[in-house]
């Protein structure tokens, strides 16, 4: 069943020709998840969203409060018949009036979408995961390049990329030519007890579990932490390397050329991150 403006239907009878989301981007979208009932995160998700939704000039409708965003994704939720305990969201917000490039209204409207995960908790792969950088299109270094947008060309050519080249994933890069971030997710790189993670002002997306990692790294005692920017070169030199999104937790990369990396930290960070979940 699909959310549309707060109803639950079984087709959105959208017509697309008429869309700005379809026809120009013109939208947001949070991927969220839900586990026993409770939205993960909620605060964080809330909060990105209705900053998101300013800096795009979007009229945010004065009852779109945290308590009316999580109510429309628990109805969603509870309107699919078989489901788990684990549920993935999409929370997709676009602009709803017509016109080109200039629309001719700037209120909003919304679509919720949901479907089961296999993983209720956060895990540890110990799976293969390779990856490279992707060089075909960069990532602009600018405030848009940070918000969750539909306009994601650069992930969709990436990712076919990758599955071409037998990766299962890539990491981008900026105009400047320095690592940005994942096909679908925040990077973190270890070298030394340090660990690194690209800055907003390089163009990485503003991660929920970026932040939620960053919070934990903060209180680490054994590591120190710092935002800034990684160049490619620092990629072979580095002990460690994980990628982070809320629906994943973290994945560990286990090579990159001919670079193997260990995942002690990302072990470490995933109980410490299920601790933190079981605790809110």
């Amino acid at each position: 069943m699909i959310n549309v403006n707060g109803i639950i239907v079984s087709n959105t009878n959208i017509d697309i020709e008429k869309n700005r989301g379809f026809l120009y981007g013109d939208a947001l979208f949070e991927t969220i998840k839900v586990l026993d009932g409770k939205v993960l995160f909620l605060e964080d998700h809330y909060f990105r969203l209705m900053s998101s939704m300013r800096i795009l000039r979007m009229e945010i409708p004065i009852d779109f409060t945290m308590e009316f965003f999580q109510d429309e994704i628990l109805k969603t939720v509870d309107s699919v018949e078989e489901k788990g305990n684990a549920i993935r969201v999409r929370f997709t917000v676009y602009r709803q009036g017509q016109g080109k490039y200039l629309p001719n209204d700037r209120n909003i409207a919304y679509i919720v979408t949901c479907e089961p995960l296999q993983d209720e908790v956060y895990q540890i792969s110990n799976k293969d995961y390779e990856i490279e950088l992707y060089k075909d299109f960069y990532v602009t270094a600018h405030l848009l390049s940070t918000l969750k947008t539909t306009n994601r060309l650069v992930n969709i050519t990436g990712s076919i990329f990758a599955e071409e080249n037998s990766y299962q994933n890539c990491l981008l890069l900026n105009d400047a030519k320095n690592v940005v971030e994942a096909l679908n997710g925040n990077l973190f790189v270890v070298k030394d007890k340090v660990v690194k993670t690209p800055s907003l002002a390089d163009g990485c997306m503003k991660g929920i579990m970026r932040k939620q990692i960053i919070e934990l790294l903060q209180k680490h005692p054994e590591y120190s932490f710092e935002e800034g920017v990684v160049s490619p070169f620092e990629l072979q030199k580095a002990d460690e390397m994980f990628i982070t999104n809320v629906i994943v937790g973290i994945q560990p990369i286990t090579k990159y050329r001919k670079k193997t990396y260990v995942n002690n930290l990302a072990t470490d960070l995933v109980a410490k991150l299920n601790a933190k979940i079981r605790l809110s």
